[in-house]
């Protein structure tokens, strides 16, 4: 009988560069350096049976990365974070492992949200804004329209007002810290730029995406 886990890990520094395939490529490269059998599917073109809870856009960092993964053996899950964290990358850390039970939902379909951190430099603004940020009359929004690409990337008009389960703002410094729960799974899923595409004009500021930074900081499964 195959094996269940789960690895916890961060993705900082320049590996919040790396995408999600070359991650994949990065994990099965390290399992097999650490000396871990992992299992594989079936049939013609057989795959690592490994996937990523909630995959990471391109440029976020993160602190609750989840790796589902099975082997062929059974390991205990200390050696396994152990053996991994020797032969990761800089900016991937390894913080955890644990046993599955071994169910048939798998982790990917249990999740329901996650928690970000949005920081919005203000710069010689930050008072202005301070006393302008109202979370509660852009909550209370019948609807919060963003545009979007679909599937076949035509744009269209969605609301997001109840795929924001929880939005709370503070001020660091010169920086606006946005800390919200989004809708995140495949029932239901809100990325955070379509909430600062509805954020930033709304409250009027003009910081360009690039200098924003954004971190999850919470994996929720059911």
């Amino acid at each position: 009988m195959e094996n269940k886990y789960c690895l916890t890990f961060k993705k900082e520094g320049y590996a919040i560069f790396t995408s999600h395939l070359d991650m994949q490529r990065l994990f099965k490269r390290a399992f097999k350096r650490a000396g871990i059998e992992i299992a594989y599917s079936h049939g013609y073109n057989p795959h690592p049976l490994m996937s990523f809870v909630q995959p990471l856009s391109l440029g976020y960092s993160s602190v609750c990365e989840m790796l589902e993964f099975r082997t062929k053996e059974s390991y205990i899950p200390e050696f396994i974070a152990a053996e991994l964290a020797g032969v990761m990358p800089e900016g991937i850390v390894v913080t955890e492992c644990v046993r599955l039970e071994d169910g048939k939902k798998t982790l990917a379909s249990r999740c329901c949200a996650a928690v970000y951190e949005i920081v919005i430099p203000l710069g010689d603004a930050v008072s202005e804004k301070a006393g302008s940020i109202d979370l509660g009359s852009f909550l209370a929004q019948d609807e919060i329209i963003v545009t979007k690409r679909n599937k076949k990337k035509k744009l269209v008009e969605t609301d997001i007002k109840e795929k924001i389960q929880s939005l709370e703002a503070s001020f660091v410094d010169n920086n606006l810290i946005l800390t919200t729960k989004l809708d995140a799974g495949s029932d239901s899923n809100l990325s955070p730029e379509l909430l600062l595409k509805a954020f930033l004009p709304f409250f009027g500021i003009g910081t360009d995406r690039s200098e924003i930074e954004i971190s999850r900081v919470e994996l929720i499964c059911k």
